[in-house]
């Protein structure tokens, strides 16, 4: 691993779990820990209750993009993280790979994304313990 490890969060879209992970880890981990999202099919916005979502933790990923994933973005990561999508990632060796099993955002209100997001916050605080001990 380099010195600032890269984490790469993979979903179908892009638009949602994938984006409130990457979120999570730049808020919480700062310059600590380079961070990377794409998606296999990404969508045309982010899912604006995931955008709501997140701001009421003050993390703004409301100017965010869903990106196209590139075998590049997975060379370039340390981790590779998948969303519970059961999206296809390319295989690279040496790249640790998990997958975070959540339930999709898509079309549900905000009451039912919080717990989503909750969880999502649990997964990345315990991936930065791993990676910056």
């Amino acid at each position: 691993m380099s010195t600032t490890p890269t984490v790469l969060f993979v979903c179908v879209h892009n638009a949602g779990r994938s984006q409130m992970a990457a979120g999570y880890l730049q808020h919480l981990a700062g310059d600590r820990i380079e961070v990377l999202s794409a998606g296999s099919r990404p969508g045309h916005e982010i899912n604006p209750v995931a955008v709501a979502a997140m701001a009421e933790e003050g993390i703004d990923i409301a100017g965010n993009r869903p990106r196209v994933l590139t075998p590049e973005a997975v060379r370039a990561a340390d981790v590779v993280v998948t969303m519970g999508c059961g999206d296809e990632c390319p295989y690279v060796p040496g790249k640790r790979y998990e997958d975070w099993v959540l339930d999709d955002p898509a079309g549900r209100d905000l009451d039912a994304v919080r717990p989503i997001r909750d969880e999502i916050r649990r997964h990345a605080e315990r991936l930065i313990g791993e990676l910056l001990p």
